[in-house]
């Protein structure tokens, strides 16, 4: 059977030709023969049929600002239109595999591998009673692609897959390709960069997109898919919840001011409205389904006690449906069903005051029909819509807060002085004291509504405290019941939110907590001490209440992109997965359960790749079956705008979380040879002292400003939250994200690899602690051996290995030369030789020719670098000019776009 009717070849052929034929008729014939001349010119060099880039530079530096701009905005296009070309093979390469049956990380797949294992069906029924799995969506500003562009961009990805998958005449055919020429040709009319900075309601309102549009809809299907795989299986297994969405958008203050508590507010009323709504319209068309004649069936008493109930809430509307459904009970439960929704945070009585209310009510429904032998009715229309309610409840998404610690110390220190207790003055020790004391007390300490004379930090977060106990009255506490702490460093920082928490009355120990509260550790201060942290809060009374409270399940969140830019990349990931397994270990300790929070970037360089492979490469200490973390960015757009894919990455997370907590469970701590680890500290060692001599070496600073573009960056209207901490240019400061997208529009993904090859190379040179009497061959073998049987290690190399596969030191070489001369000669050799040392050990090590192992990724790195490489000539020309013009301005923020599109990745 014939699945698809077109290639990934023919569909970017064919797009690139009509993109062509729109420079020409919309920009003009000399613009378009421009586009072509630097197209060739550099697929000529690529190829090896030119000897240098002059001819792309000579082009470039000839023209005009207009010419510029057509330049960016025409790559820069192309990159968009080659993205969903490369999307619908991957649409391609899921739908034959599934259909062959050798789709990889499927549910089926997972099934199999349980039974193969002789896991009994109330086995398969205990672990998915672990299983919960949170991807939280972040406003962090990394989708550098504008709302209405993406628009369009779905409505081309809507074409190609008519195009594929259906057979249409001659006619049709021709219709279609009309439709992607209009598409196209009003892409390339609408402006690539926005004018204005997004606010947060605008971020709010782009992640609430994509859990309305594709997650909502995908979600019930991938449970009919894991019931039917287990069901082949395994018999009466039941599924419980296994997804709940969350969000940072519109409730992540941290470093952005314009996060207010009026954001929030709002953001949890429209969620509420948006799915409200999804749910009316899904009744609605249950109601086109379930036209059953009351004369033919049998109700139940349990449907017909539901059905009474709501004709005496809403008696009027009951005579109404009765009338317009006579003898149909179904339909007329379903009307008065979808008036309790219009009614939810209504004035009016009668709505539905929990989603579980409304659960009952649907599987009141199914129960009915399948007494009937309707049950194919309610397997196909009815379960799917449970799922939806049981998933998105009615806050389509719960949010968490979060705030810098600084910000609630500053808060609680300014309140307590009010008090005369001069909390500013006392050591750890006495904070620690104090704030329990004022917890377990009965009686109020501060007055959360008295914001009169405070400071603006302290007005704040107070007013955020007050609204939360609001939030939680108005919308559920399940709608708004995390609190992220960044920076944590202390136990009191941690206690600072419970103390807030309490005296907003969000808190009343010991019976009752309606917050988790997280603390965010990325410093390697902080991980190194989450040990005294952790165990400080665990043995103190009140927190231990709270702790308590809540399940006895303690959240804890990982930031993998400060860490990574305090650390570097190797040393930061062995110092997170070691943590990590500390953890494990102390929770244990405590009897508490872990749930750890991954704040996990977009980019490899900030804790980004496969999230299935990530999940599989988890110490087994931590793996509990609940796991949480972020998806940020252009990652978002990348895995959830497309149904079928965003169905595809469910399947995945759900493939390895639950294998995963079943090796967990058999294998509760794995056993890793003390050579590894004695090795890994050994690379780790040497690498994080060489990335922290380079970052601390004279000049560097002034090197990355002046060698990538990160000035344009800092003004790009990317977020809403401003793109360092105190807007001073220092690598401390500033936030990880611009850190890795300006290496990234360099070409030079430094951190992504950079003293990777020296960490390896000492280890190899030198053994490990002064305690190895192996020769080079036989440390060799060693890693290969790693490489080979330790997730953890084979994810880390493997994706370095990316981060190098996307590294192109010639164009970084471009980079550099915009530096002043004494910088460039001190800094670029050395960031070139780290590149060629960890090229040739990881290529070593993993005992390959390439970097790469997947083909269809250096299919696509092959297509993609000719087409980079003129923007980056392109943006060095802008760059290395002293004065631009208002068009040079839009032509250089254009090429940022551009090239980010063309690595498919921004930060």
């Amino acid at each position: 059977m014939t699945l698809h009717r077109r290639t990934v070849e023919r569909d970017v052929r064919e797009l690139g030709a009509l993109l062509g034929d729109v420079i020409e008729a919309q920009a003009s014939t000399a613009a378009y023969e421009v586009v072509e001349d630097l197209r060739t010119a550099a697929i000529d060099y690529r190829r090896g049929d030119a000897d240098s880039r002059d001819p792309l530079r000579e082009t470039v530096e000839d023209l005009d600002p207009a010419t510029e701009s057509a330049v960016a905005r025409a790559f820069t296009s192309y990159f968009e239109l080659v993205n969903l070309a490369e999307e619908r093979e991957r649409i391609r390469a899921i739908r034959s595999a599934s259909q062959e049956g050798s789709l990889a990380d499927s549910l089926g797949a997972a099934v199999d591998e349980l039974a193969a294992a002789d896991v009994d069906a109330a086995t398969v029924e205990s672990l998915l009673d672990d299983v919960l799995i949170e991807p939280t969506f972040t406003a962090h500003p990394t989708e550098a692609r504008r709302k209405t562009v993406k628009s369009k961009l779905r409505a081309v990805t809507r074409h190609l897959e008519t195009l594929d998958e259906r057979l249409l005449t001659d006619t049709e055919e021709a219709q279609v390709k009309r439709d992607i020429d209009a598409e196209v040709t009003s892409l390339w009319q609408t402006a690539q960069v926005r004018d204005r900075r997004p606010e947060p309601g605008d971020e709010a309102r782009n992640v609430q997109w994509y859990l309305e549009n594709t997650l909502f809809d995908v979600t019930g299907e991938v449970y009919a898919e894991f019931e039917e795989a287990l069901g082949e299986r395994f018999e009466d297994v039941s599924i419980p919840q296994l997804f709940q969405f969350r969000s940072w958008a519109g409730s992540d203050a941290d470093g952005n001011p314009y996060v207010t508590p009026e954001v929030t507010a709002e953001t949890l009323d429209r969620q509420r409205s948006v799915v409200v709504e999804r749910y009316r319209d899904e009744l609605k068309r249950l109601s086109g389904v379930v036209s059953q004649d009351g004369r033919r069936i049998e109700v139940d008493e349990t449907f017909e006690e539901r059905l009474a109930a709501d004709r005496e809430r809403f008696p009027s509307i009951a005579e109404t449906a009765a009338e317009r459904y006579p003898n149909e009970p179904y339909r007329q439960k379903l009307r008065l069903m979808r008036e309790r929704l219009v009614r939810v945070g209504d004035v009016r009585p009668g709505g539905y005051g929990e989603a579980d209310e409304l659960v009952a009510d649907l599987d009141a429904l199914a129960a009915s029909l399948r007494a009937n032998d309707a049950g194919t009715v309610a397997t196909a229309h009815v379960d799917p819509l449970r799922r939806q309610v049981a998933t998105f409840e009615f806050q389509l998404a719960s949010l968490d807060l979060r705030d810098h610690r600084e910000n609630h110390t500053t808060a609680v220190a300014e309140t307590l002085d009010r008090q005369e207790v001069e909390y500013g003055e006392m050591d750890e020790d006495e904070r620690v004291a104090t704030l329990t004391d004022a917890v377990l007390q009965e009686e109020s300490v501060i007055d959360v509504d008295d914001r009169d004379g405070v400071s603006d930090t302290t007005g704040t977060v107070l007013e955020r405290f007050a609204s939360l106990a609001d939030w939680q009255r108005e919308y559920g506490s399940d709608a708004i019941d995390t609190y992220c702490i960044s920076m944590t460093e202390e136990p009191s920082h941690v206690l600072e939110v419970l103390f807030l928490a309490d005296q907003a009355g969000v808190v009343s120990l010991p019976d009752h907590s309606g917050l988790d509260v997280v603390p965010l550790l990325e410093t390697e201060s902080a991980l190194s001490g989450a040990d005294r942290i952790m165990g400080t809060l665990f043995e103190n009374e009140a927190y231990a209440a709270a702790v308590a409270a809540r399940g006895g399940t303690q959240e804890i969140m990982l930031g993998y992109s400060d860490s990574n830019k305090e650390n570097g990349f190797l040393a930061a990931n062995w110092e997170l997965h070691r943590n990590q397994r500390r953890l494990g270990e102390i929770v244990a300790e405590y009897d508490v359960s872990l749930r750890l929070f991954h704040g996990r970037g977009g980019s490899i360089s900030r804790g980004g790749g496969p999230m299935n492979e990530a999940l599989r490469a988890l110490p087994n200490s931590t793996v509990t079956g609940e796991v949480k973390f972020t998806e940020q960015g252009e990652a978002i757009a990348e895995k959830y705008a497309t149904p079928r894919i965003a169905e595809r990455n469910l399947e995945q997370m759900l493939n390895a979380q639950l294998l995963a907590r079943h090796d967990a469970v058999e294998q509760p701590t794995e056993e890793i040879p003390q050579v590894w680890t004695d090795a890994m500290d050994a690379m780790a060692s040497a690498a994080r002292e060489e990335y922290r001599d380079l970052l601390e070496s004279e000049g560097f600073v002034e090197f990355f400003g002046q060698a990538t573009p990160i000035g344009v960056i800092e003004d790009l209207n990317l977020g809403s939250r401003p793109a360092s901490r105190s807007g001073e240019r220092t690598v401390e400061d500033l936030r990880a994200i611009p850190w890795v997208f300006s290496w990234t529009q360099a070409r030079c993904i430094l951190p992504g690899w950079y003293a990777l090859g020296t960490g390896i190379e000492t280890y190899l040179d030198e053994g490990s602690a002064g305690t190895d009497d192996t020769d080079r061959d036989e440390r060799v073998e060693t890693l290969r051996e790693m490489y080979a049987e330790w997730p953890f290690f084979r994810t880390t190399l493997d994706n370095a290995a990316l981060s190098l596969a996307r590294t192109e030191m010639e164009v970084a070489e471009s980079y550099a030369g915009m530096a002043d001369e004494a910088l460039a000669e001190e800094f670029f050799p050395r960031i070139h030789d780290e590149y060629e040392r960890a090229v040739g050990r990881v290529t070593e090590v993993t005992d390959r020719d390439s970097l790469v192992r997947r083909d269809w990724l250096l299919d696509g790195l092959d297509r993609r670098n000719p087409y980079v490489d003129p923007l980056n000539v392109l943006q060095t020309h802008l760059l290395g000019q002293d004065e631009r013009t208002e068009a040079e301005e839009r032509a250089l923020r254009l090429t940022v776009k551009g090239i980010a599109a063309g690595m498919k990745t921004t930060g």
